[in-house]
């Protein structure tokens, strides 16, 4: 598969400077963070480290936009309109936004164009979705009274965004707020910077009103500094739950709003009348895609003892052929993990494997390759227990758990037996049986005979330790806006002032 062909690598040692974006200008500062391929090695870029100050003036540059710039008196069709400007300059630079994202974090350009060229289908939808976003009139105590509700934005959002899918995590927040009437300050990862710089630049492009959209940069302390921040409003957050928790008691501290999209260790179960073929390639994808990196890896892997042996041996073959490779290059099935510090992460996970007993059926190692260090080859535990740590915590990588099970009943119990409860797979052609399982897991989404499907009109969310709100879909808008109940006396006047029901 290859769909464009993506501009080389910078190969005589060129680092570029990526300036912040807060309030439509180009922000410097003392000191400059390097960015690096984590296929290369080599440093490419550099941005800024944000000072206390300049997320000040981020968030200013926000709160001025929402109270008194143009933004704060548009209307739901001029938001629309310019949200669908922006989608057509996104779709202009489709191969830019793709390259840069690879070029960050390393995930292969066949996952990561198919997510970049996404972006503009969310934002067209939301741009609907602000068109028809509104309140409702409510049947009224009284005759003489009118009561309905209307929906306002919240404010100032602090968009605060993770490496594994820069852009489109960026957009789940970005598009759902703006459509609202918010204005937003974004933080990504320090791993991926540049991507969300180039978005900011695109939206000044596009003509969007300066300080609807900025931008500032660096490790973790901007970001901690937004969630504390008395200027913000709504903090829409992506990671870890570790780091959501900190989050939500920065957030709390002053009852701004929040929404966290946290960790998951989702269960994808496999019955003996499964169709495997499907089933197996489901399984590949929903762990080995983007290198095990995402919230909803299908990270446990139950199967049914009925073809537990069957499936292991059908496994095992598939995951010898997976591709590693290049990220730039389209015949590459997973590419780096991305950055040392998850690399290693991911290694430690695998002695901790073997340490708690867990049966190694493939890969479990480094892969060498000349070419880049950052590579871990797809690997298979089988004869885990649900107490094994590969089976309760989140490793981020490409390592599956396999897991056996006896009855249905038994596979929910152990499918529920977790902290998260992000996604869940069911693999099965008995429709009562998919059925009943999709009502009794715990879980935010539930596919069944597919894995790892996401769509801007869905929502999605986590149960439990997974998270709180919903981002897509039209619950995401409601997710950014305020209810206002308003009463209207039609006579004009009180007839019995210590009434409130009258």
């Amino acid at each position: 598969m290859q769909l464009f062909t993506p501009a080389p690598r910078p190969d005589d040692g060129t680092v570029a400077d990526y300036p912040m974006v807060v309030g439509g200008n180009d922000i410097g500062a003392d000191t400059w963070r390097d960015v690096t391929d984590p296929f290369t090695g080599r440093v490419w870029a550099r941005v800024p480290e944000a000072t206390p100050e300049q997320v000040d003036h981020a968030v200013a540059a926000a709160r001025q936009a929402f109270t008194s710039g143009p933004w704060s008196t548009s209307t739901p069709a001029q938001r629309a309109k310019a949200l669908r400007g922006l989608a057509q300059v996104l779709a202009a630079h489709t191969e830019e936004l793709t390259r840069l994202q690879v070029m960050e974090n390393g995930k292969a350009i066949r996952e990561q164009y198919a997510q970049t060229l996404g972006l503009p289908d969310h934002l067209h939808y939301f741009a609907g979705a602000a068109e028809i976003n509104g309140g409702r009139t409510i049947p009224a105590s009284s005759r003489d009274m009118l009561n309905y509700t209307v929906r306002e934005p919240i404010g100032v959002v602090a968009a605060l965004t993770p490496w594994n899918s820069p852009l489109s995590l960026l957009m789940w927040k970005l598009a759902p707020a703006l459509a609202a009437g918010n204005t937003v300050v974004v933080k990504p990862s320090e791993v991926t910077p540049v991507s969300a710089i180039r978005f900011g630049q695109l939206c000044r492009e596009a003509g969007l009103p300066d300080g609807v959209v900025n931008v500032v940069t660096g490790a973790g302390e901007p970001g901690a500094l937004l969630a504390a921040h008395p200027g913000v409003d709504k903090v829409a957050f992506t990671g870890s739950t570790a780091v959501g928790r900190k989050v939500a008691v920065a957030a709390g501290e002053r009852l701004a709003q929040v929404s966290l999209e946290l960790g998951g260790k989702s269960p994808n179960i496999i019955f003996d009348d499964a169709d495997l073929a499907a089933g197996l390639e489901g399984v590949v994808g929903g762990i080995f895609a983007a290198a095990g990196q995402t919230c909803i890896a299908g990270s446990r892997i139950l199967v049914q003892r009925g073809v537990y042996d069957e499936f292991l041996d059908r496994f095992a073959e598939r995951v010898a052929r997976i591709r590693l490779g290049d990220p730039l290059d389209w015949d590459t099935e997973v590419g780096t993990i991305a950055s040392p510090a998850q690399f290693d992460k991911v290694l430690d996970y695998i002695k901790i494997a073997h340490a708690d007993g867990a049966r190694l059926v493939t890969g479990g190692a480094a892969a060498e390759r000349a070419d880049s260090r950052l590579f871990v080859e797809p690997t298979v535990f089988a004869d885990v227990t649900n107490s094994m740590r590969i089976a309760r915590e989140e490793v981020f990588g490409p390592i599956a758990a396999v897991l056996p099970f006896g009855s249905e009943e038994e596979a929910i119990a152990i499918a529920n037996d977790t902290p998260f409860g992000l996604a869940a797979g069911v693999w099965t052609q008995n429709l009562g049986r998919a059925h009943r399982c999709a009502s009794a897991l715990r879980a935010g989404t539930v596919w069944v005979n597919t894995y790892r499907k996401t769509n801007y009109a869905s929502p999605f969310g986590g149960y439990k330790d997974s998270g709180i709100g919903r981002e897509n879909g039209f619950d995401a808008m409601l997710e950014f806006t305020e209810v206002k109940s308003v009463w209207i006396d039609a006579v004009g006047r009180m007839s019995d002032p210590f009434n409130p029901f009258g």
